[in-house]
C-alpha cells in the first residue's frame, strides 16, 4: 500500500517538475460549457514538452532515482507511447541511456517521438503485458533499470498538475480522469485530499479495456483483454494492485466510454477548443458527456491528458462525423 503524500511532499516534486517544464494551463471553455449544460474546466496536459502528462513522473522518478544510483548503465520500460516518451525526455536531461519496450503495431508518430528523444526502441510482443514481460527480462539480462508504470515517485510527479488544477479552480465538483495504469488517477485523489478538498473523482476506462473498471466493482484485481484501437493509452490488461488501492479508498465510481464515444469527444474538443487530444486525452471529456444529466448546472473539471494521436488516425476521426 502507498502512503498518501502529504502536500509538502506533493509541492517538493512539483519543484523537481518546473526545473525542466511551467505549469500547463486550465480553461473553462465556454463552448464545451453550452454543450455540457455546465461548467467544463479543462487541464491541458496536451502542452507538456512531450504532448502528455507522464513527462512530469518520469522527471520526479529519474531525478529521485540518480540521486541514490548516480551510476546507472541505463534504464528500460515498457509502454504504449507517453510513459516511454516520459521516461526518454527525463533520461536525456539526464544523460542516462534509456531503451524503451513498445507492442507490434504501436503508434508510429509515438515511436518517432522517442526515438527522437534519444531512447533505443525495440518492438515485442502483441500488447503492453507482453512488451512488459520483456522489458523485464531485458533488464536482467543488462543490469538495466526496470523503470515501473506505476510507482510512489511517478504518481508524486504526475500530481503536480492535479496541484495546479485544483488550486486553479478549487471548487469542482467533480473532475474527471482517465485511467490507464491509474498514475493519474491516483494523483488525483492525493492531491485532492492533501489540499483538502471535496471534489469527486471519477475514473474513467475504456469500454474495450475494462480491467480497472471490472476490478473497482469486484474489489479485487480482474484481468481482461483488450480491444481499443482509439484509446492506445488506456490499453491495459492487468491493473496494478497499488493502483486499485488507492482508487477504490478514493475515487467516487468508474466511467466506461467505447471508442464511438472516445471520437465524439475527440471531435468536440477540437471543434470548441481547437486542441488535438489522444483517445486516452478525450475519455475524460467523454464520461463527462455521458453524464451530462448528472453534471446539470454543476461545475466540472476534465483532464485532457494527452495530444499524441497519429495524423492519419486523427484526420479519419475528424472526417468520421457520424
Amino acid at each position: 500500500m502507498i502512503q498518501p503524500p502529504s502536500l509538502v511532499e506533493l509541492e517538493a516534486a512539483a519543484r523537481l517538475v518546473y526545473r525542466a517544464l511551467p505549469p500547463t494551463p486550465q480553461f473553462a471553455w465556454p463552448l464545451l460549457g453550452a454543450r455540457l449544460g455546465c461548467e467544463v474546466w479543462v487541464k491541458h496536459e496536451n502542452h507538456t514538452p512531450t504532448g502528455a502528462f507522464k513527462v512530469r513522473g518520469g522527471l520526479v522518478y529519474c531525478a529521485r532515482l540518480l540521486e541514490r544510483e548516480p551510476e546507472l548503465p541505463g534504464l528500460v520500460s515498457a509502454t504504449r507511447g507517453n510513459h516511454g516518451q516520459s521516461i526518454a525526455y527525463a533520461a536525456r536531461r539526464h544523460g542516462v541511456a534509456a531503451t524503451i519496450v513498445v507492442p507490434h503495431g504501436n503508434s508510429g508518430e509515438k515511436n518517432a517521438a522517442m526515438r527522437g528523444l534519444g531512447a533505443t526502441l525495440i518492438e515485442h510482443g502483441d500488447d503492453f503485458q507482453e512488451a512488459r514481460e520483456f522489458a523485464i527480462r531485458l533488464a536482467a539480462e543488462r543490469g538495466l533499470h526496470m523503470v515501473p508504470s506505476f510507482h510512489r515517485d511517478l504518481l508524486l510527479g504526475v500530481a503536480s498538475y492535479c496541484v495546479e488544477f485544483l488550486r486553479a479552480a478549487p471548487d469542482l465538483d467533480t473532475v474527471y480522469v482517465p485511467i490507464g495504469l491509474g498514475s493519474g488517477a491516483c494523483a488525483m485523489i492525493a492531491a485532492r485530499d492533501a489540499l483538502g478538498l471535496k471534489t469527486e473523482v471519477v475514473g474513467v476506462v475504456s469500454a474495450l479495456a475494462p480491467a480497472y473498471a471490472l476490478s473497482f466493482a469486484a474489489h479485487r484485481n480482474i484481468s481482461h483483454a483488450v480491444t481499443t484501437k482509439l484509446a492506445d493509452g488506456m490499453a491495459v490488461r492487468s491493473p496494478d494492485d497499488e493502483a486499485l488501492d488507492i482508487l477504490g479508498r478514493g475515487a467516487a465510481r468508474m466511467v466506461l466510454v467505447d471508442d464511438a464515444a472516445v471520437a465524439a469527444a475527440m471531435r468536440a474538443l477540437f471543434a470548441d477548443t481547437h486542441n488535438v487530444a489522444e483517445g486516452a486525452g478525450a475519455a475524460a471529456f467523454a464520461a463527462a458527456t455521458q453524464e451530462q444529466q448528472r453534471n446539470a448546472g454543476r461545475k466540472i473539471g476534465v483532464v485532457l491528458s494527452g495530444g499524441n494521436v497519429d495524423t492519419a488516425m486523427f484526420a479519419e476521426v475528424l472526417s468520421d462525423a457520424a
